[in-house]
Parts: C-alpha cells; structure tokens; sequence
C-alpha cells in the first residue's frame, strides 16, 4: 500500500501545483460531499427503511429497538445536514468572489438574496405544516404547495442576480444550495424537535395523545426532504456539468 501511494505521489502526472485557491476549493468540494452523502443518505435510509420497518415491530420490540437505532442515526442525520451547508457555503462563496474579480463587478445581491429568500421560503413552509388545517397536511397538497414556493423561491432568486456577471455555477447552486439551506432548517426544526420527544416516548414505554400530530410532522418532513433532495442533487450537478444558466 505504501509503494502504490508512493507510486502514486511521484509519478509526473500527479501535481498539486493549483495554488492556494484551488487547493482550498478541492478541499470544501470533497468535504461537501462527503457530508452530503451522509446526510441525503439516511434521509433515504429514514423514508424508504426506517419507518416501515419500525411500522412492523412489535410494541416491545420497537421499544428497545427504535430508540438505540434513532439516536444514533439522528445525531449523524443533523449534524451531516450542518457540515453539507456550510461546506458548501464556503466553496460558494469563494466562487462568487472568483467570478466577481473577473468581471469587475462591484455591486451583487447574490448572498443577501441567498439567506433571506430561502430563509423566508422556509418560514413559510413552516407556517404551512404547523396550520391547524388537517387539509394542508395530506401528502399531494403539502407536496403542490411546497414544490410552488421553492419554485417560486429560485424564480425571485434568479431575478434578484441577473447583473450578466453570475455564471451558471454561481446561479445553479444558489439554488440547489438554496434547497439545501431550506432543508437543512427542515431537520432541525421538524424532524429532530419531532423525533427526540417520540424518542424518548418509545423508550419510556409512554405514548402521549400528541405522539400521532409529531409522527405526522415528522413523515412529512422527511418525505419533503426527501423530495426536495431530487432537484437539490440536480442542481448542485448542473453547476459543473451542464450551461442552465448564462
């Protein structure tokens, strides 16, 4: 192993002569994935085999079961969704400060329009999904409604930067970022504040009449992220890969 990563290392191919900047940049990008992968990953991992299989358990099986599994998966769940974001934010940050020097550019609404567009988006949301209307709740009609305000959302985004400078790569993942943000609050605000009371619940052997309204917030949660993680992932691909914007 040691010969091959020398071989590797020595060989004249093999250079990391990008300088300060770009070495940073590979850095974030890595760390980023990374993190994501995780993160997305159990997002899949709760919607497609978490819940169904907790649907199957007995009662006292899921009561010994359930919790060992959750905590651990939640811990790794919340904290890959904070290093996803805010890896990613540096490596957008360095882009756009890359891609306003080349073109001279002085003025840019870029990051304020980032943070309080998404930010509102998601306030919205969470006004939605804490409405006492049982209506809002069902799955297609949270899902239409979601998926307009995002949609609404990237259009004000794409609006607010459109100074000719911003190229696709800053555009694309201000808005697959943008998702990411949006969800990031999801598993914070919804899904952990939600899972850590059933949690405990089901370890305690107690299920208070309010457990049926959390586990409802907590699916749709999950189930939105998980949804929003298709045009997330899509986005944060055309930035590299295909001219969408500009």
């Amino acid at each position: 192993m040691i010969m091959i990563l020398w071989a590797l290392l020595s060989a004249p191919v093999v250079g990391f002569g990008g300088g300060t900047v770009a070495n940073v940049l590979i850095g974030l990008r890595w760390l980023h994935i990374l993190a994501g992968i995780t993160w997305v990953g159990l997002g899949y991992f709760f919607v497609l085999v978490g819940a169904p299989w907790q649907a199957e358990l007995a009662p006292d099986a899921r009561r010994v079961a359930a919790p060992l599994l959750m905590r651990k998966a939640l811990w790794w769940f919340r904290w890959s969704s904070v290093f996803t974001v805010f890896f990613g934010l540096g490596l957008w940050m360095m882009e756009i400060g890359i891609d306003r020097r080349a073109a001279g550019a002085s003025h840019s609404n870029i990051v304020w329009s980032f943070f309080l567009l998404w930010t509102l988006a998601f306030v919205v949301y969470m006004g939605i999904l804490m409405a006492p209307v049982e209506f809002l709740h069902r799955g297609p009609v949270l899902a239409v409604l979601t998926a307009a305000l995002v949609l609404g959302t990237a259009c004000a985004f794409l609006h607010l930067n459109s100074y000719g400078w911003e190229s696709n790569r800053v555009l694309s993942i201000g808005i697959g970022g943008g998702l990411g943000w949006f969800m990031m609050f999801n598993v914070w605000g919804v899904v952990w504040r939600c899972q850590k009371r059933l949690v405990q619940w089901t370890a305690e052997g107690t299920i208070p009449p309010q457990a049926a309204r959390m586990m409802q917030l907590s699916a749709l949660a999950a189930k939105t992220n998980a949804w929003l993680s298709l045009p997330m992932l899509f986005f944060m691909t055309v930035a590299s890969h295909y001219p969408l914007f500009g």
